[in-house]
């Protein structure tokens, strides 16, 4: 007759001995290589803390509809001006050129934030004026709200110069946010949410471009014109303005954070954008602790089986309880 295996189980064998023996020194050795190992080895393999991670947010930016306009042309006066700043109107004294402005600002997805802007100014030139170059200065408000709550007032910067005269100066890019410091990862950061000109001041110093950028450079959370291409055309008419066309997206952007909390309480220096919340590095840690674990206690489990029943080290065998059928 042939037989199968119902059901099977494994017999507890026991191996006792008195506390101050080799036995007991044996198995706090082994305790402390199974559990303190992995910590090293995922530590010192650069992948237990985690230092960098990424999320996508999409911001929430609106133009504020203030800007400076210099372009330099081939005339004695050498530029024409205009901005949205009475005081730097008044500066620029005969050069100042009033042009038409078209601002329209998109939502394409209908999620209640603006995805792109088009932007066109004429500017009005005389018949003997040619342009060749263009700067234009833009504002904007910025927010992010997903980890960090961030409120603050950024510029974009456009220029391009040539040195055949144009008509029209065509531009596209990305507004994209810029950062040299970790942000905190729970509260608002609004150190930067003021205007970056200072449209009441009447010197000449507060409207120079050289100025407005430096200081604005010198934050750690700016915006940038990223992937700008420049079209310039060739062959203005006579009496007609010169045109500048800006298309300029609010694209998803990127953000990346580094290992905060538990960063300080092992003197690591973490260099990034975004400070991580302990409970989140925690949980990456885990992950790396426990996936080399596992293979040090299967190591140290067959080590010791071998140790107690081949009595290496001297101890007391405890067989499993039997009984016996009557």
């Amino acid at each position: 007759m042939a037989f199968y295996e119902a059901y099977s189980h494994p017999a507890l064998v026991r191996y006792k001995t008195n506390i101050c023996t080799r036995a007991t020194l044996f198995v706090m050795v082994v305790l402390c290589l199974t559990y303190i190992s992995p910590l090293l080895v995922a530590y010192r393999s650069q992948g237990f803390w985690l230092k960098r991670s990424t999320y996508e947010e999409q911001p929430v930016v609106q133009f504020q509809y203030d800007m400076i306009l210099i372009g330099a042309t081939n005339t004695a006066g050498n530029y024409v001006a205009w901005s949205t700043f009475p005081n730097f109107n008044r500066l620029v004294g005969d050069n100042l050129r009033i042009p038409s402005v078209s601002v329209q600002e998109e939502d394409r997805n209908q999620d209640g934030k603006s995805d792109f802007l088009n932007l066109q100014i004429n500017i009005p030139l005389k018949p003997e004026e040619q342009m060749f170059t263009i700067q234009l200065l833009l504002t904007f408000t910025y927010q992010l709200f997903r980890m960090s709550t961030v409120a603050m007032q950024t510029l974009a910067f456009v220029q391009h110069s040539s040195s055949v005269p144009g008509s029209q100066l065509f531009i596209s890019a990305d507004l994209r946010l810029h950062q040299r410091t970790p942000l905190p990862h729970r509260g608002v950061h609004a150190v930067y949410n003021v205007s970056v000109i200072d449209a009441s001041s009447p010197f000449a110093s507060s409207y120079d471009l050289a100025n407005i950028i430096g200081l604005y450079q010198k934050r750690n959370l700016t915006t940038q014109l990223s992937g700008a291409v420049p079209v310039w055309t060739v062959g203005r008419a006579a009496n007609t303005p010169f045109q500048i066309r800006t298309q300029i997206n609010y694209p998803v952007d990127t953000i990346t954070y580094p290992l905060h909390t538990v960063s300080v309480l092992i003197s690591l220096t973490v260099s990034s954008t975004y400070r991580l919340g302990f409970w989140e590095t925690v949980k990456f840690a885990w992950i790396q602790y426990v996936s080399v674990l596992l293979i040090f206690l299967w190591i140290f489990q067959h080590i010791q089986t071998f140790v107690f029943q081949n009595q290496v080290i001297p101890t007391t065998k405890v067989l499993p309880f039997k009984q016996h059928n009557i």
